[in-house]
């Protein structure tokens, strides 16, 4: 993409700040993509995420990210419905292609320079996942969205992170959500539910606290890949979690 005559070039918009995390991964849900609507895709939502997604670029962080499906169509769903649980989880990673597209359009428009990589072959629309490819893309500062899950139905897109995060060599996931943290309970509905500054592995998985899935955390702790876990409706909460700023809750292995 050409640059825009009045928009700073890729290479003189960083900065000077020291990031904590040379390389991440952002991990978004689909429902993030919904803004205020019941369902679909919220174009100024996607907007504010890219800008947020540039904000980190500008450090000179390398990143890329692993968008859900779940604001289009969810295979638990589909699947509790009576359909084929297979044939709803390849459903819903054609979801998420629809929102990577989205989101590269977004960062595009803002001169971020983008690839989508699938794992389900579809080259009108995008690369095929191949992982030296995506880091090579990384390493020229391009922003590189992951889609189509890891290409098989019953893994879910907290698993694709994981996965996606250790085969490009991540130093740290950082896990979008709705809330701020990693709490005791639900704090939307109990007011006495208590946020962890920082919770390793281990307890996440013993108690069942609502971070990643089972299988995600055990790829995370068996390889040390810690997970940050914050609120990214809050604009610059991106840029503060891979600034090393204390935000939401830290999920580690206890060697810290």
């Amino acid at each position: 993409m050409v640059p825009h005559p009045h928009e700073p070039s890729f290479r003189s918009r960083r900065m000077t700040t020291k990031p904590a995390y040379r390389r991440v991964l952002l991990k978004v849900s689909g429902e993030a993509l919904m803004g205020g609507r019941d369902y679909g895709l919220d174009t100024a939502t996607c907007r504010r995420i890219a800008e947020d997604v540039r904000g980190v670029v500008d450090l000179g962080v390398e990143v890329c990210l692993v968008i859900g499906g779940g604001n289009i169509f969810r295979g638990v769903s589909g699947a509790a419905a009576g359909m084929d649980r297979a044939q709803a989880d390849y459903m819903g990673m054609l979801a998420t292609v629809m929102n990577a597209l989205a989101l590269q359009d977004a960062l595009e428009k803002i001169h971020v320079p983008t690839r989508v990589q699938t794992a389900i072959h579809m080259a009108q629309i995008a690369e095929p996942y191949i992982p030296l490819r995506a880091v090579r893309h990384i390493e020229k500062g391009r922003v590189v969205v992951f889609a189509a899950g890891i290409g098989t139905p019953y893994f879910s897109t907290d698993t694709t992170a994981a996965q996606r995060a250790l085969e490009i060599g991540a130093q740290a996931i950082l896990k979008g959500t709705k809330v701020d943290g990693v709490y005791t309970a639900d704090p939307h509905v109990d007011p006495t539910a208590e946020r962890f500054e920082s919770i390793e592995y281990l307890d996440v998985l013993r108690e069942g606290y609502s971070v990643m899935d089972a299988t995600a955390i055990s790829l995370c702790m068996e390889n040390g890949l810690p997970i940050i876990v914050f609120d990214f409706r809050q604009e610059g909460n991106i840029r503060k979690a891979v600034s090393g700023e204390p935000i939401g809750t830290l999920v580690h292995g206890g060697a810290r």
